[in-house]
């Protein structure tokens, strides 16, 4: 039996679904499909606004500066996923976790059992700060807003990406050097 590695893989699904929301209900499952999630889902006609609902709720944890707070809305959202741990192997994939429950196969709801679960697991084994936006768009004139999930090993990383982190990096250099040059 292997423990899936929700922490990691939901939460980063759920940033990739936030920075870059798909256009339908097919675009949602095919980025399941590449964070590694193999069911499949019962379909409904409103899937794709269900499934914006539970990423903005998931956005308001991103958001929460402080930690009592992510918590407890963290907390909100995995108790309104009414899933529990239980073992499975469909799929021919070997006995293992899921964090669903069988009785609701809808999208929307096992992305929001999976990607809240993976959050807490991630919070917690990694530290409660590393979860964030993007600091590049902290600063005057940027608008980056994308999903930091910070899986580092010293737990430090503020920038979605090295072109951000390279922006932010210039205009620090440019701010102090105009406060240094006459």
């Amino acid at each position: 039996m292997h423990l899936n590695p929700y922490g990691e893989y939901a939460v980063l699904m759920a940033a990739s679904l936030a920075d870059d929301w798909p256009e339908d209900r097919a675009g949602i499952e095919a980025r399941t499909r590449a964070f590694g999630m193999t069911m499949e889902f019962a379909e409904a006609s409103d899937d794709h606004e269900r499934t914006r609902r539970v990423v903005d709720e998931w956005l308001r944890v991103v958001d929460a500066l402080e930690p009592g707070e992510r918590a407890r809305l963290l907390n909100d959202l995995m108790a309104r996923a009414t899933a529990y741990p239980r073992l499975t192997d469909h799929g021919g994939e070997g006995w293992h976790l899921h964090y669903r429950d069988d009785a609701n196969d809808s999208l929307p709801d096992v992305l929001r059992a999976v990607i809240s679960v993976g959050t807490a697991l991630h919070l917690t084994t990694r530290g409660i700060h590393r979860l964030s936006r993007c600091a590049a768009g902290q600063m005057d004139g940027d608008s980056c807003v994308a999903v930091v999930v910070d899986v580092t090993r010293n737990g430090r990383q503020r920038y979605c990406s090295v072109r951000c982190a390279n922006r932010a990096a210039v205009r620090r250099h440019r701010s102090r050097r105009a406060v240094t040059v006459p």
